[in-house]
């Protein structure tokens, strides 16, 4: 029987093995680095590092990480709840083609049980909420909660008004939040 299986699809698995290594090696040359002195590198620089960013594999939506770009300096800003990811993300950033510095801005958030209960009722209470289930799908959630001290601040991009006063509106009826701000912004306007 496993050797009617084997013939049978281990050719298969073989040829979409090729093929998936095939894509993924296409896809890392659309992400090669144009000279430096080109007209698309910064866009490019700036696609890369928020490519390497969201990628870190610790980084939720209870942190929040912003960057700008200075030509080959890169200036990282934000919060996060782990010390780790403050490190991860220059180390990833100055892996980074054309990176000649990186400034580390983000600022590691206090480690408070209160924070810790206060962040997982604001994830329960805006993505729980109803008509947030296209919010919750996403691989990358895209409402960032981060508490400091019992102050919540709501980061990213929704798609509409309505969702960005609901998502507050959510988010202020948490017990133990001291003030909520609403940091989000709609898409595309």
């Amino acid at each position: 029987m496993w050797q009617w299986i084997s013939r049978r699809f281990v050719p298969g698995l073989l040829l979409l093995s090729l093929a998936l290594l095939a894509m993924a090696r296409t896809a890392d040359a659309g992400r090669q680095a144009p000279p430096p002195d080109s007209a698309g590198y910064p866009a490019w620089l700036s696609n890369e590092v928020r490519h390497q960013l969201v990628m870190l594999p610790f980084y939720s939506l209870f942190d929040s990480l912003e960057y700008q770009v200075r030509g080959d300096q890169v200036i990282l800003m934000g919060q996060v709840v782990r010390p780790s990811l403050k490190a991860d993300a220059a180390a990833a950033v100055k892996r980074i083609e054309g990176v000649t510095s990186v400034d580390n801005q983000i600022e590691v958030l206090p480690l408070l049980p209160m924070d810790d209960q206060i962040r997982r009722a604001e994830f329960r209470a805006i993505y729980g909420a109803p008509g947030f289930e296209i919010y919750r799908i996403r691989s990358v959630q895209p409402i960032h909660i981060i508490v400091r001290s019992g102050h919540v601040t709501l980061e990213g991009v929704v798609a509409s008004e309505m969702d960005r006063n609901l998502a507050a509106m959510a988010a202020n009826q948490v017990r133990n939040v001291f003030s909520v701000t609403n940091n989000l912004r709609v898409e595309h306007s």
